[in-house]
């Protein structure tokens, strides 16, 4: 996993795509392609994401020779769902129609074969009206069912077989053999001129209304984009020559001065300039409370500011905006591959031809060998076999969930890169957690102060003296100085003693601030101070000796804050089944004090960056699949080289583009809910391709005639269509499920270990 590097990439648009064997092909045939380093066809939007420097033009002349069509997307990200939208419905309604014109035949017909029993052809006055019908139905099959057919046709170009190849073989096969009935009736025993026109029609009807349906549950799987997508304000408020103008959001320019108002979304990325206001986040972190903006604060597109005018400097526009990268992200991990999906993959690439040589195979056998009347029955297993295993289910039953899963996680702060790390997530069975930035604060702060006078008076000193140094923990006792108001003195003298302390002259006071062995080099005795400060590095606090004009003074700590919510997420993951273990470059005594408190068990202290990559390579050698959560550029190499990566996201650029997953929000809960939700999406996988594998496991011999020994009955063509066609619809609402999951913390339950 340790190179994320992504190359240049390109999405298409694909035409005639209906089954995972068409998705096998495309990809087979970019594959050749120079240039291409991925390809990746998503089926339950249509689309074809390509990877690599390969010209448009050559990708889109590789999938017209696989038999298919493609066009590159250039629209935005707002306009290309729009006009998807838009064409959704389009496609929506005309399937309906096709469905409706075609039912309007079928049922009629099938209703009077049921009543009257009457669908043979034994004298003129019947050929005359079966003809009629015949005809009749050749209409309903060309302008309800023609795509099939010319998919079928487009395929055997290619020497290929698709989804549309089995239902026009089937429906074809039927109508031919009820017009030769028709027209040459006294070729036929009398026991087989049976017409089945009624079977063309009403099969092309149920698989064009299955189709509608799929479409329609197919378009609330990406409602999590959409959502996204509705963030993105379509104008912004810019000071132009000391005015506010609204100008189109494309035209706004880094550096550009906004004005947002109290209601309005933050439309570009920056930081504020002027005004305070209380802006709500949970858009894109899933964090509830609304933070705090003042100046200097960043700002994010998409949030919205509750109650407050802020003037902002833009500083990341269009798709440099955060939240264009989260869209960005998103589609790419719905379109990527889960490696469960190879198991489809594989048995879809040969799963048409196959069924064409068991339909045949099977007609060949009631042909020869069975009841008569053979003609008819050899008719019914052959058209029954190839219309119900059309493995559109199965093509579907990964790419749905994972759209869904991953909309679903960037819903709660979860971003999740690809479909591999979604499916890994669900094996780990350890947790390396880094301490600073992740279970802590990540920013030291004054904990304790104490002193043999006044501790304000103590604390004026000691913050003079830090204000001249770049140490993280002097800011820690400046910043607490200043929240006090307390006004800073003139320093003299000053110099930083290494791995000792500092010392210099405030108001004229010799003042030292350091440890024990900076006291000790300058004849200082610590006294009763030395089993405090111990106590408090049995806390976890950074305890330093602070000496005025050759005296002991007082005794100051320093603290990296544990979250609020640290412990809590801890005990989540625990109950998860996850063993945590503790990685961090401080001290072992800080480092086992925040574990106490934390409940964590394993601790790994005074570490390098490379020593918390070769733990986690170490813990992978004795057969653990490790997860790896850090924020900073010292965690990069652990989070690559884990199984699977957690990026806290308010940490650095490096560490999320290392991680497989980013945290929206800086909370270890994060970490959790990632791999909830990666349990239930993988959960939902094996349902759909269960239901998948089993149906046409089972569809395939009863269409075959294997219960008609002892029911006496084959399975009609008809209810073949009809349990194709929902199928698909089957699957797309499963997988419609995930919309409603919700992390524990939510709902109070928690299983431990499932998967």
């Amino acid at each position: 996993m340790g190179n994320r590097a992504s190359a240049p990439q390109q999405t298409y648009r694909l035409q005639g795509v209906s089954c995972a064997g068409c998705v096998k092909k495309i990809e087979g045939a970019l594959g050749e392609v120079a240039g291409v380093e991925d390809a990746r066809v998503n089926l339950a939007d249509k689309t074809l994401v390509v990877q690599g420097d390969a010209a448009a033009q050559e990708c889109i002349d590789a999938v017209v020779s696989a038999g298919y069509g493609a066009e590159l997307v250039r629209a935005s990200a707002r306009e290309l769902r729009e006009q998807q939208r838009k064409e959704e419905y389009g496609h929506y309604r005309h399937l309906l129609w096709r469905a409706g014109i075609a039912l309007g035949l079928g049922i009629p017909l099938m209703v009077w074969g049921l009543a009257t029993g009457e669908m043979g052809v034994n004298s003129p006055v019947q050929q005359m009206a079966w003809g009629g019908v015949g005809l009749v139905t050749l209409a309903v099959l060309v302008f309800c069912g023609g795509h099939f057919f010319t998919g079928a046709w487009r395929a055997f170009r290619h020497h290929s077989a698709t989804m549309d190849t089995l239902v026009a073989l089937g429906t074809g096969t039927a109508w031919l053999f009820s017009m030769l009935v028709v027209l040459l009736p006294q070729v036929l025993p009398v026991s087989a001129r049976h017409v089945y026109f009624e079977a063309s029609a009403m099969i092309i009807g149920l698989i064009n209304l299955g189709q509608a349906l799929e479409v329609r549950a197919r378009g609330r799987t990406s409602a999590a984009v959409e959502k996204l997508l509705e963030l993105q304000d379509a104008s912004a408020r810019v000071i132009r020559d000391g005015e506010e103008v609204d100008i189109p959001i494309e035209q706004v320019q880094v550096g550009d001065k906004l004005r947002v108002r109290p209601g309005e979304k933050i439309p570009v990325d920056g930081s504020v300039v002027e005004g305070e206001s209380l802006v709500d986040e949970s858009m894109l972190t899933g964090e509830p409370l609304a933070v705090k903006k003042a100046g200097g604060d960043p700002l994010t597109a998409g949030t919205l500011n509750k109650n407050g005018s802020l003037l902002f400097t833009a500083e990341k526009v269009g798709a440099d905006t955060r939240l264009s990268q989260i869209i960005e992200m998103v589609k790419n991990a719905q379109s990527s591959r889960v490696p469960i999906a190879r198991l489809a993959d594989t048995i879809s690439g040969i799963f048409v031809p196959s069924v064409i040589i068991i339909a045949v195979v099977a007609a060949l056998i009631w042909f020869n060998w069975g009841p008569a009347p053979k003609v008819a029955h050899m008719l019914v297993v052959l058209t029954s076999v190839l219309i119900i295993a059309c493995p559109c289910a199965l093509g579907l039953a990964t790419p749905m969930s994972v759209m869904v899963g991953v909309g679903k996680g960037a819903e709660n702060g979860v971003l999740v890169r690809n479909g591999k790390a979604l499916q890994q997530a669900t094996d780990l069975d350890t947790l390396v957690v880094d301490k600073t930035g992740t279970l802590t604060e990540g920013a030291p702060k004054l904990t304790d102060i104490e002193s043999e006078g006044d501790a304000d008076d103590l604390l004026l000193l000691l913050a003079s003296l830090e204000s001249r140094s770049e140490h993280p923990l002097a800011e820690a006792i400046v910043t607490a100085a200043r929240e006090k108001e307390l006004p800073l003195g003139d320093v003299h003298s000053f110099e930083a003693i290494t791995a000792h302390g500092v010392r210099g002259e405030v108001e004229g006071k010799r003042v030292l601030l350091g440890n024990r062995k900076l006291m000790q080099r300058e004849g200082i005795e610590t006294g009763k101070w030395s089993a405090k400060a111990e106590a408090l590095a049995e806390q976890g606090r950074t305890a330093m000796y602070a000496a005025v004009d050759g005296t002991m003074a007082g005794i100051i700590a320093v603290a990296d804050p544990i979250r609020e919510d640290a412990a809590e997420a801890v005990q989540r993951l625990k109950k998860l089944g996850l063993r945590i273990e503790m990685l961090t470059g401080d001290n072992r005594a800080t480092a086992e004090a925040v574990a106490r408190q934390l409940g964590i068990d394993y601790v790994h202290a005074d570490l390098l960056p490379e020593d918390k990559e070769k733990i986690v390579a170490d813990l992978q050698k004795d057969g653990a699949k490790v997860g790896m959560a850090g924020d900073g550029i010292n965690d990069a190499p652990a989070l690559a080289r884990a199984d699977v990566g957690f990026a806290i996201g308010a940490g650095t650029d490096v560490a999320i583009e290392s991680a497989d997953v980013t945290l929206m929000r800086s909370s270890l809960h994060g970490v959790v809910d990632a791999v909830e939700l990666s349990r239930a999406t993988l959960r939902n996988i094996k349902q759909n391709l269960f239901g998948a594998f089993i149906y046409n496991t089972l569809g395939i011999p009863i269409a075959a005639g294997v219960l008609y020994p002892i029911t006496g009955m084959l399975l009609s063509p008809v209810i073949a269509g009809a349990a194709m066609a929902f199928s698909s619809v089957t699957v797309v609402s499963n997988a419609n499920r995930l919309r409603f999951f919700k992390p524990s913390r939510n709902t109070g339950e928690l299983k431990r270990g499932e998967k």
